[in-house]
């Protein structure tokens, strides 16, 4: 048995929540890129990873190694940096503008903003030895050529992962 309200009145059933719009017709996919990635680039411009992401080839090897871009907003280009790496940007500062606004295609950066946080990066860590391959899984029953070379080698991988020889 359901409650009556005590004002006298009765209460309607809950309206079920509106569908989403559907687009029954083709659309082309540029259209829709936008929708998709605006959530992406609330936090971050598309020059702002852009510049993050190519640091090192856009303003060299040794900069890349005293700095850090940290963020970009209106137009201006926060950098980390370490405290005697700050004065050598201030003379460079038209020159990697410049470099960085070739970079991203357009004027992204109008100007730097230097601050002395830099945190060391941790080095690299050494890659893994190679290893020699294991020897190949035995196919008798495939015709020779590349493909039966490659699920042979696949096949040993799969054996030595499984922690079979």
């Amino acid at each position: 048995m359901t409650k009556e309200p005590t004002n006298g009145k009765r209460a309607r059933p809950a309206a079920p929540p509106p569908e989403p719009a559907r687009a029954w017709s083709m659309r082309s996919l540029g259209a829709l890129i936008p929708n998709v990635a605006r959530p992406a680039f609330r936090k971050q411009s598309p020059a702002a990873v852009q510049i993050i992401a190519d640091w090192a080839d856009i303003v060299g090897p040794e900069l890349a190694r005293a700095t850090v871009p940290r963020r970009l907003s209106a137009g201006v280009l926060t950098l980390g940096c370490a405290g005697p790496v700050a004065m050598e940007l201030q003379h460079l500062a038209p020159a990697l503008i410049g470099r960085i606004n070739r970079a991203c295609g357009h004027d992204a950066v109008r100007s730097l903003k230097l601050v002395q946080d830099l945190v060391p990066r941790p080095a690299a860590a050494a890659p893994p030895p190679r290893q020699a391959p294991p020897p190949p899984v035995a196919i008798p029953d495939m015709p020779e050529g590349p493909l039966k070379d490659a699920l042979a080698a696949l096949g040993a991988r799969v054996r030595e992962r499984a922690g079979r020889r």
